[in-house]
């Protein structure tokens, strides 16, 4: 029977390259998304195995209704992609609070609310996989991003103190720290300070969207059953 992946925000980016190596590695997924209804309908057409569904996942009875519906597709959830989220490039003095309060409500919250709803499954069957997505900022920390660097921190700890509580019943938990990757939201990023950070990159390139889903597909599979607490930094060396 093929095992299922739960991937939020997956109408794009790293969450939509998950979404297709998963698939195309048996998996059956489903693919959350808020906005990009378009996207996630597109893969769900380009797939048989996927089931796209609306959610935000800051809304804890959204996510609980999300899950129901993943559960009554595939059944219980075997793996778990915490990859929603938004950023904010701003200097913190002109940060408002409720700008902070949304990322730390998205990206914070909806890892709390999607691994709390799916971690009942995973305990009851004692085995599970969850896999959540930070960023370089998160370990290293950023100038004009300080709420976006204090929320993929959070993600870290989170990581690392869950894998201990979930450690006995046979989940594993693991973080991924994507370094700068061609995506929409390091679109923002204008050209010269996207070479200053190439500059930086002893690879001198930056990432592909799929260099971060090959992580999360190996940390899903049995070959990293041994692997849990930690943080894999898919940054071209940018961190040495």
């Amino acid at each position: 029977m093929n095992k299922t992946v739960l991937i939020t925000g997956a109408s794009r980016g790293i969450g939509k390259a998950c979404a297709k190596l998963f698939c195309e590695n048996g998996y059956n997924v489903v693919a959350n998304y808020l906005n990009s209804e378009r996207d996630a309908v597109a893969l769900a057409e380009e797939f048989e195995n996927i089931l796209p569904v609306k959610a935000d996942v800051s809304d804890e009875y959204q996510v609980a209704h999300m899950i129901e519906l993943a559960n009554r597709r595939f059944g219980d959830i075997d793996v778990l992609i915490n990859n929603a989220g938004v950023a904010l490039q701003k200097l913190f003095t002109d940060t408002e609070k409720y700008e902070w309060d949304r990322l730390f409500d998205i990206n914070v919250g909806g890892v709390f609310n999607c691994t709390r709803e799916v971690a009942h499954g995973m305990i009851r069957n004692h085995r599970g996989k969850i896999i959540n997505i930070s960023s370089i900022w998160g370990v290293t920390g950023a100038s004009c991003e300080v709420a976006y660097s204090a929320t993929k921190a959070a993600i870290i700890g989170f990581t690392k103190a869950l894998a201990k509580e979930l450690g006995p019943s046979g989940i594993s938990v693991n973080c991924i720290a994507p370094g700068i990757i061609d995506t929409d939201m390091n679109g923002m990023i204008d050209a010269e300070t996207m070479e200053e950070l190439i500059d930086e990159t002893p690879l001198q390139t930056i990432g592909k969207p799929y260099d971060v889903a090959s992580m999360a597909l190996y940390l899903a599979s049995d070959s990293a059953s041994f692997i849990t607490g930690q943080v894999f930094g898919v940054n071209g060396g940018f961190l040495i």
